[in-house]
């Protein structure tokens, strides 16, 4: 087991794994806030859930502006400044969290942490691109998903427990787990940003033209449209269910941590296994296979009414993410022009701050419309709809390739 280990540990570089384990401790602090936020606001505020879901919709549009500026700047600048930049700015914004208690004051909260948030996910996603040659880079992505999640594993379950007792103890220890993983970046990150020696063969017939070069690639786009709007499946999941499980079951915040908790270990003991099983097919059915999981986890959330019926509905999803997120990682950074990748990423990552705006605003009108248990029916027509565009997709590229022979 130890040998096996040092041979894993020996196929990449050790910045790899400072990535790696610096991604734990973020997670670590920012999942001990983000499962609770919205029933910390809700209980600072005292608004109906459909406004205080506005709060997410803001977030996730600054997060889609800055997705768009943040992939120019990573690639143009550097990927380890401007993910120091993106951590300090979530510390600092953590820190003025305890003492906000007016809609205003969150929402200019919730939109400069939208902006910060790109800059360290991309700078991350494209610095581990640089990092690991295109055929190691699916095993790679599959390694920091278990890192992130060994922190997602203690993160909610520890930080429902300090909520219970204070939630100012808890945004301290997240921030300082973003300004740990910030100083670690400065003193021992290297930047590795591609020289233009490095990049000119492989960009030498391949004009720079920033996003429009990106945006002409009508597969790529269609693909990253059909997983955005899937995904927000994901955001009802892990921004809406805590909400409508303290609401209208009475499921504490020390309770419900555990769930996400559930989640993260299937992660940490079973994705290596199931990265090495999907890698053997194609990608776009594997996404399809993915999202389908989502689906039914999210549709299936309707049929739960306590702890135990929540937590199925959350293994059924953790199944399909799995399956999907280290598999669409991977495709988008082996796609990625050297020069790019910022950008490349950045458009990726559109997909979760899509999802985090739309997914909220579209649960909380179901739910103030039709009832509570709507929203999960909704989750079920999206991840539908979702899985039959990335099949169909996967049909018209077999074709195509079918024709261009």
């Amino acid at each position: 087991m130890l040998i096996k280990l040092r041979k894993t540990y020996d196929r990449y570089p050790s910045q790899f794994w400072l990535l790696a384990g610096g991604m734990f401790i973020s997670m670590l602090g920012a999942t001990m806030i983000w499962p609770f936020l919205l029933i910390y606001v809700s209980k600072r505020l005292q608004m109906p859930l459909v406004q205080i879901a506005t709060l997410m919709t803001i977030n996730a549009i600054f997060g889609v502006a800055f997705t768009f500026i943040a992939g120019p700047l990573t690639d143009k600048f550097g990927r380890k400044w401007i993910m120091i930049a993106g951590l300090l700015i979530n510390a600092i914004i953590y820190l003025f969290m305890i003492r906000a208690d007016t809609y205003l004051s969150f929402a200019i909260l919730m939109a400069l942490a939208g902006s910060a948030g790109p800059l360290y996910r991309i700078g991350a996603d494209a610095m581990i691109t640089d990092l690991i040659p295109e055929i190691k880079r699916l095993e790679a992505f599959a390694l920091i998903r278990i890192a992130k999640n060994i922190g997602v594993s203690l993160g909610p379950a520890i930080g429902g427990i300090l909520a219970s007792i204070s939630y100012s103890i808890t945004f301290s220890i997240a921030a300082a787990g973003m300004v740990f993983f910030g100083t670690l970046l400065i003193f021992f990150a290297k930047e590795t940003l591609p020289t233009q020696r490095n990049t000119r063969k492989t960009t030498s017939n391949s004009p720079k033209l920033g996003y429009s070069y990106i945006l002409h690639d009508k597969a790529f786009v269609a693909m990253i449209a059909i997983y955005s709007f899937g995904w927000i499946t994901s955001a009802l999941m892990w921004i809406m269910l805590p909400v409508y499980a303290n609401q209208n079951y009475g499921i504490p915040e020390n309770i419900y941590g555990l769930i996400p908790t559930t989640n993260a270990l299937i992660v940490i003991f079973f994705q290596v296994f199931v990265t090495k099983k999907t890698k053997r097919f194609r990608t776009l059915p594997m996404m399809a296979l993915g999202m389908a999981f989502y689906a039914l986890g999210t549709g299936s959330v309707a049929l739960g009414h306590n702890f135990w019926g929540f937590w199925l509905s959350v293994v059924i999803i953790t199944i399909g993410e799995l399956i999907i997120v280290p598999t669409s990682s991977a495709y988008v950074a082996n796609l990625a022009h050297p020069d790019m990748r910022g950008r490349y990423m950045g458009i990726y990552n559109l997909a979760w701050s899509f999802a985090r705006g739309a997914g909220p605003l579209m649960g909380g009108w179901l739910s103030d419309a039709f009832g509570a248990t709507s929203i999960w029916y909704g989750g079920l027509m999206v991840g539908t709809l979702s899985t039959l565009g990335l099949l169909l997709l996967s049909m018209r590229e077999t074709r195509e390739k079918t024709i261009a022979l």
